[in-house]
Formats: structure tokens, sequence, C-alpha cells
């Protein structure tokens, strides 16, 4: 599988836990709550870096997107700790 399309099936998982955290999060604690907020400035630039690699006329490197894929995969740690809060 290619670099670029790791990334796309990455960013497809990215907004699907985003989307169900932001379900739950009405009913978070405080604590979870801060780490979402912290975890939405990651997302913001996961989003403009796939913006940048989705435009055929931006040159993008392997090593760009392997950094982005870096960073998409700190993130779902994150989601994968506040789902975790979430559910105790």
């Amino acid at each position: 599988m290619a670099i670029k399309e790791e990334f796309n099936n990455l960013l497809d998982k990215l907004k699907a836990e985003r989307d169900e955290i932001g379900l739950k999060l009405h009913l978070a604690s405080m604590e979870a709550k801060k780490e979402f907020e912290a975890a939405e400035q990651q997302w913001q630039l996961v989003k403009a870096k796939a913006a940048e690699i989705a435009d055929d006329s931006v040159e993008t490197s392997e090593e760009f997107i392997a950094k982005a894929k870096v960073v998409g995969e700190e993130l779902k740690e994150t989601y994968q700790r506040v789902t975790k809060r979430l559910s105790e």
C-alpha cells in the first residue's frame, strides 16, 4: 500500500474516532474534555497536511507524508486515551 493511501486510511479512521468522541464528550470529565481540546489542535494540523497531500498541484514528498502520518498516529493514541476515559 502506498504511503499516501495509508495516510488517507488513517485520516478516515481519525475522523470517525473524533466524531464518536464528540458525541460522548457532553458526559465526560473535565480532564477528558481538556485532553480532547488539546487533540483538536493536532486534528487541525493533520487536516491541513492532508489538504496539502490531496492537492496534486502541491509538491509533497514521501518524507512529508511520513511526518504527517506520525502526527496522525500520535493523534490516534490521544483519541484512544480519551475514549478509554469516556468508558470508565
